[in-house]
């Protein structure tokens, strides 16, 4: 877990985790907060918290009496809300740290697939 981030955001990023990666599926249950709580090992407040935090985002949904759900495009939410920070906190200084090097768009490209790229064993 990370400790820079309160315990609750970090629950609801598992969740969202599950629903990237299509362990959790669009309409299907989600954990409860009690199995959650049981399996981090905190409070079940603090996991109500989390994912109180997704129902509030439209990520997730309750069915009264039966638990909660994954809404349908929570997946696309999700990662369209995961790549709006990605660029805000890795591409925007990126960008600003090659302009002060004097590198343009296509010096910056060929750093990044150099840098993808595996070197030979």
């Amino acid at each position: 877990m990370d400790e820079s981030k309160p315990l609750f955001v970090q629950i609801a990023e598992m969740v969202e985790d599950q629903i990237v990666d299509g362990s959790l599926a669009e309409d299907e249950k989600a954990p409860s907060t009690n199995e959650i709580a049981a399996f981090s090992r905190i409070n079940p407040a603090t996991a109500a918290k989390g994912v109180n935090m997704l129902v509030d985002k439209g990520v997730l949904y309750k069915r009264r009496g039966i638990g909660m759900f994954v809404a349908v495009g929570a997946r696309e939410q999700v990662l369209a809300e995961r790549r709006a920070a990605f660029a805000d906190s890795y591409i925007a200084p990126l960008i600003d740290e090659a302009r002060k090097l004097g590198l343009g768009p296509d010096d910056v490209a060929q750093l990044i697939r150099e840098h993808a790229t595996p070197s030979p064993s």
